[in-house]
């Protein structure tokens, strides 16, 4: 009824989302993290950073993020200087970048451009990689991973903010029915919750019985 998690010999996929406690991911006016980053939160991101995870990312996250990212890099861009670093950081990271529309080579650093179908590509690399993957935004694609059954986590960093008149980006709209297996879970100064999961597919509602 659901896929099961792969094979622990090949690169393990997750899907990585920041959201808000209704399921937006950025909000109109709102600063990075909602202005709710605090010292534990930006502690572990930089561990985080440490485990060398390549990123997957579509092309409009990519002109989106490479464009942010070369911004933060210059004197007086206006993000904070948490955001500055977390942006500029990312130039090191390798990153996958899935479009039929863009053109190598990449100006982002560390990019390597995928023109094929998405999915097919992300089995490949699950299957002669190692090394964790992690998606960057990039909502479309990560819903169409999981709907193919090629994610092994799944993990949101919740902020404790209702965006309902300003939040853009509905998270889950357009997602297959998922049940999701508790894998870690913690709060970050004493407000942001993390929480980590393993995903199965359903075809349908618990005891159900679709055609």
């Amino acid at each position: 009824m659901g896929n099961t998690p792969a094979d622990m010999s090949s690169a393990n996929l997750m899907i990585d989302l920041i959201i808000s406690l209704d399921g937006y991911a950025s909000a109109e006016g709102w600063p990075g993290w909602w202005g709710l980053e605090g010292p534990e939160y930006l502690a572990w991101l930089g561990q985080e950073g440490e485990k060398g995870y390549t990123f997957l990312l579509g092309a409009n996250t990519y002109r989106l993020m490479s464009g942010m990212s070369h911004e933060a890099s210059a004197e007086g861009s206006g993000f904070s200087e948490n955001e500055g670093a977390s942006l500029t950081g990312l130039a090191a990271v390798p990153k996958i970048v899935f479009s039929s529309t863009l053109k190598a080579p990449l100006t982002w650093p560390n990019s390597e451009l995928v023109t094929g179908d998405a999915v097919e590509a992300v089995k490949e690399i699950k299957r002669a990689r190692t090394g964790p993957l992690s998606t960057l935004g990039s909502l479309s694609l990560c819903r169409s991973l999981l709907s193919a059954g090629l994610v092994d986590r799944f993990r949101v960093v919740i902020f404790p903010v209702i965006t309902g008149r300003t939040g853009s980006e509905r998270i889950y709209a357009g997602y297959p029915d998922v049940s999701l297996e508790l894998a870690d879970s913690r709060t970050f100064d004493g407000r942001i919750q993390l929480l980590e999961y393993v995903p199965t597919l359903l075809n349908g509602p618990p005891g159900s019985n679709p055609q």
